[in-house]
């Protein structure tokens, strides 16, 4: 039988499956050592989960900070002395006395390392110590423990576990505390209005923790959203203007910011393939190897692949607040820190409206394909949703299809069955039947490397459709309008 949930903190929102992995971490009958990681970028929530935990299980917490090692113990030392119910801390000595006497005082009950990324960085040894008194526990040398590590620095979490590192194979919980989705974000920011939604999540994603760091009440209206930037993000004395360089800081891998404020600056204003990014920082392509491979570790940019030809992907930003600053305010900065903003959002705005929302409404529609859109609009469960490139010999056009829905194979037939392609536009124009005749033209393109028998047409627009789309639509069942209210509620 599993075990009953912790109780769930009435301040919680959502997090629902990660709230239920941490119970049955906390809770589950200990059977020998288990180890759990907890990471995520900053802002998500991680600590306020593991201090939901602790409140609800009795567990042990402490927060690391960037101390020395020495310092770092003796804050160790209170943690045990707090645990074991003394009045003065314990004198510890190095950090395997300070991992065994947790392990002493916690009793079964879960030990939380929270920031482990800054006790690791002052004292190297760390996981090697806690490797060597979890296999000691694994032996019954030691007591059987539950620990937790957490950290938002994600090139040293993503990795605590990999390759040759010593707590490889020992972790029986890893848990990414991800941004909430769209819906998510929009409920968690208390908008109704889809196009007010769409530009705040835009703007600052599914992060929840900015939401507790803009005073100004979130827009509900369109026509407070501009205004509502000026006050918080576009406001040079507000904590999110400087956002992005801090997200840089926070991650040790990251040491040359002005390389990787460049990097992401070019692939948020168009250049998708290393090649191209290197061309616009004047540096080959092998230079851009390991810069794009550090961004990637920590978070800041994926590589999405071609769901028909996985060896063309193409790299774009991950974060939506490294999208705006670098397409808004890093163009302008000099007018944006000057409390110029009204003068500079004009030109922002088009920047904004190119670089920021285009890109996101595509992001939208195939994150709602994948996770909301229904068997009867799809015609089957998606296995993957991407995009991909088709090339028009005859017209000599190459042609990118923003939403590709794969659903399983055929029996007997190794080419993949496309359930429905799509194509995403930000703009504020209707869209019309000529975008209805290009979808129809691709899908026969694709007959030549995919099964496209029932595959589906998704028109996505934030503009909304003409009547004579909308007619068509209504006579053809395998045409699917989808707008923002359609995103936002519909499936």
């Amino acid at each position: 039988m599993p075990p009953t949930l912790a109780p769930r903190p009435a301040a919680l929102f959502g997090r629902d499956q990660a709230w239920a992995d941490l119970s049955r971490f906390a809770l589950m009958p200990l059977r020998g050592p288990e180890l759990g990681v907890v990471y995520g970028r900053r802002r998500q929530g991680k600590s306020f989960l593991l201090r939901a935990l602790t409140e609800a299980t009795g567990a042990i917490y402490h927060q690391g900070l960037e101390e020395e090692p020495a310092r770092a113990l003796e804050a160790i030392g209170h943690v045990v002395a707090r645990a074991a119910g003394l009045s003065s801390p314990l004198a510890l000595s190095s950090w395997d006395a300070a991992i065994r006497a947790l392990v002493q005082q916690a009793a079964g009950r879960v030990i939380v390392l929270d920031e482990f990324p800054f006790l690791a960085a002052a004292s190297p040894e760390l996981p090697s110590v806690i490797q060597r008194v979890f296999d000691e526990a694994r032996s019954g040398l030691t007591p059987r423990f539950r620990l937790l590590l957490c950290g938002s620095a994600m090139s040293v979490m993503s990795t605590l576990l990999s390759g040759a590192r010593p707590l490889r194979g020992r972790a029986g919980l890893q848990l990414l505390v991800e941004p909430f989705d769209f819906r998510q974000a929009a409920a968690f920011w208390k908008i109704r209005d889809p196009e007010t939604a769409f530009l705040v999540h835009a703007t600052v994603g599914g992060t929840p923790g900015y939401r507790d760091l803009l005073a100004a009440t979130p827009p509900t209206k369109v026509s407070g959203f501009v205004d509502w930037l000026f006050t918080g993000v576009l406001d040079p004395s507000h904590a999110l203007f400087s956002e992005a360089g801090y997200l840089l800081t926070e991650d040790p891998a990251i040491s040359d910011r002005a390389l990787y404020q460049s990097t992401l600056a070019a692939i948020t204003q168009g250049a998708h393939t290393q090649h191209e990014i290197g061309g616009r920082l004047g540096r080959t392509d092998q230079a851009m190897q390991h810069p794009l491979l550090v961004l990637e570790k920590a978070g800041f940019i994926r590589r999405d692949p071609d769901v028909l030809l996985e060896k063309r992907p193409v790299i774009r930003t991950a974060d939506t607040m490294l999208r705006f600053h670098h397409a808004v305010v890093r163009p302008d900065l000099a007018r944006f820190e000057a409390r110029r903003a009204r003068d500079a959002w004009p030109a922002a705005a088009v920047r904004f409206d190119t670089q920021v929302l285009g890109p996101h409404f595509e992001d939208l529609a195939r994150d709602w394909t994948l996770r909301f859109a229904s068997v009867a609009t799809l015609g089957g469960r998606p296995t993957a949703v991407g995009f991909t490139r088709i090339n028009d010999a005859d017209r000599h056009e190459r042609f990118e299809l923003d939403v590709v829905a794969l659903g399983d194979p055929a029996p007997g037939h190794r080419r993949p069955v496309i359930l429905a392609i799509g194509e995403a536009k930000g703009g504020t124009v209707p869209r019309g039947m000529a975008d209805l005749a290009r979808l129809d033209v691709l899908r026969q393109k694709l007959g030549s490397r995919a099964v496209v028998t029932t595959t589906r047409l998704l028109l996505f627009s934030r503009g909304g459709f003409s009547k004579d789309l909308v007619a068509a639509a209504r006579k053809r069942p395998d045409v699917e309008l989808v707008d923002l209210a359609r995103l936002y509620r519909g499936d």
